[in-house]
């Protein structure tokens, strides 16, 4: 069957969280020493951990991490406290989540632009589905392709997160396409995968670093017979 439309996934998909040596200006450790690499690499892992499993998390925020991208405040809740449990103060952990927050920090891929034009070029519907706890349609704006896209379904809006096949159904749905003309584009087997089940196509993508994936979009949909 033709494809409709194609959905995806932001982080790791469409937008990396790369590092940026400013968001780590009067951030210290424990000790009051500054984060050497492999501890600024570890507490970004914590801001984009995609299940409990990846990270440690305090019993005292458990019950807001399971349940961090149905709402905002959970959200900043969470991985405050994760922040905290790798040696921030409170107020260095609020600092830090801040700025990994927003979504303008975001690194589109090199190639993301280019396969959303060409899919509204060509008449395919477009959508970004986000397990998240805030909005990412800036980071869209910013580059220049919020235009390009049909629709932005975001977790926290939509008040259920993948892989809950109904929200694949409800994203569907609203796009106007049976789930048998729509491939879902994602970096987790888990999350995005879970859009087997209502029976759409499903293509995944290694979340690489930014300058380590030029063209895997455009590869992985031109494979597929999309582009």
């Amino acid at each position: 069957m033709t494809v409709r439309a194609v959905v995806f996934d932001f982080s790791g998909t469409l937008f990396r969280l790369e590092h940026e040596q400013a968001w780590f200006d009067g951030i210290h450790d424990e000790h009051g020493q500054p984060f050497d690499a492999e501890g600024r690499e570890a507490l970004l892992r914590r801001m984009v951990a995609p299940v409990r499993e990846d990270v440690d998390v305090p019993e005292d925020v458990l019950d807001a991490w399971e349940r961090r991208d149905l709402d905002p405040e959970l959200h900043r809740k969470a991985y405050v406290g994760l922040l905290t449990r790798a040696g921030l103060t409170a107020e260095q952990a609020a600092t830090f989540y801040g700025r990994l927050s927003d979504p303008l920090a975001w690194t589109p891929y090199p190639d993301a632009a280019e396969v959303l034009y060409r899919l509204h070029a060509q008449g395919t519907k477009t959508a970004v589905l986000s397990n998240i706890g805030y909005d990412i349609r800036p980071a869209f704006a910013n580059l220049g392709v919020l235009d390009q896209l049909d629709e932005v379904f975001m977790s926290y809006v939509e008040g259920l997160v993948k892989p809950d096949a109904q929200l694949f159904r409800r994203v569907c749905s609203r796009l106007g396409v049976a789930p048998s003309e729509t491939v879902m584009v994602g970096d987790s087997v888990e999350a995005d995968g879970g859009a087997a089940e209502v029976g759409c196509r499903v293509v995944i993508v290694d979340p690489l670093p930014v300058a380590e994936r030029k063209e895997a979009l455009i590869t992985a949909l031109e494979t597929a017979g999309v582009l």
